[in-house]
């Protein structure tokens, strides 16, 4: 077993199988600029490795998978991406727009809400906790999920589905989840990690070159991009510019920490 990665991001090999761990229970798995980063390495070094045939993303403890921005980082100034310009386009948590050929499954341990719900659709396969729960809820705070989130949903779950999780901000329970099909498969917490595993073992016995070949050509994946998503991601950089730099962007946050109810002005 190798042992890679930084403080923020495990990063462990078992046989063909890279096992990539958020690491800050403490934070709820909040991304900063050390997970994008960490994230990034690893499946960069696994597409690299010909040894490697699937990868699995998880993260510490017991509560949440990934609450999506660390918002505590943002407070202080600090970006949540690398200086890099070309590590900044692998998108939120080095993962949401990093195009690789091998198979990645989300080992979901916990909550899925934000940027947790748009790590879990950047995979190929997810499996999840009995306990989860996923739900895109920035609607709530002013805000809206532009990881991937709002044009990514729509393409995973029956349409009219995922639009009353976008346009509500209400999660769904992991049961839910694997009867719409945002889930391969549903396990108690002492079997969810060997569930995974063994996910990827069913994978991992098949003809390497084709298994890679397949998820390029089942995504439309060219030079390390899935081409037809340059237009959303277009799209989604000219929304975010009016709805990140809006005074109900401000609102949100500002009413959640006050603990009081938001008052929108659509300004």
């Amino acid at each position: 077993m190798t042992q890679l990665g930084n403080d923020a991001v495990k990063v462990e090999t078992r046989g063909n199988v890279m096992l990539i761990t958020i690491n800050r229970p403490e934070a709820r798995n909040a991304v900063n600029a050390h997970v994008h980063e960490g994230v990034g390495d690893a499946l960069e070094a696994a597409d690299a490795d010909p040894e490697i045939r699937c990868v699995i993303v998880t993260g510490a403890g017991d509560k949440s998978f990934c609450a999506g921005a660390d918002l505590v980082a943002l407070s202080r100034g600090e970006s949540l991406s690398p200086d890099d310009k070309a590590k900044q386009a692998w998108g939120f948590a080095g993962i949401v727009s990093h195009a690789i050929s091998k198979p990645v499954i989300a080992c979901v341990n916990g909550t899925a809400l934000g940027g947790g719900l748009e790590i879990t659709l950047a995979c190929d396969l997810a499996v999840a906790v009995d306990s989860a729960q996923f739900g895109l809820p920035e609607p709530k705070r002013g805000l809206f999920a532009a990881a991937g989130g709002v044009f990514r949903l729509p393409e995973q779950l029956p349409k009219k589905i995922a639009m009353e999780m976008i346009l509500t901000g209400d999660p769904i329970s992991a049961q839910r989840a694997l009867e719409l099909g945002l889930v391969n498969a549903v396990a108690p917490r002492e079997a969810l990690l060997e569930t995974a595993f063994a996910l990827a073992a069913r994978i991992a016995v098949n003809a390497p070159l084709s298994v890679q070949a397949s998820k390029r050509m089942a995504l439309g994946i060219v030079d390390g991009k899935v081409t037809r998503d340059e237009a959303a991601w277009a799209q989604n950089r000219a929304e975010a510019k009016i709805v990140f730099t809006s005074e109900d962007s401000r609102e949100g946050p500002k009413a959640f920490a006050e603990k009081r109810a938001p008052v929108w002005k659509a300004r």
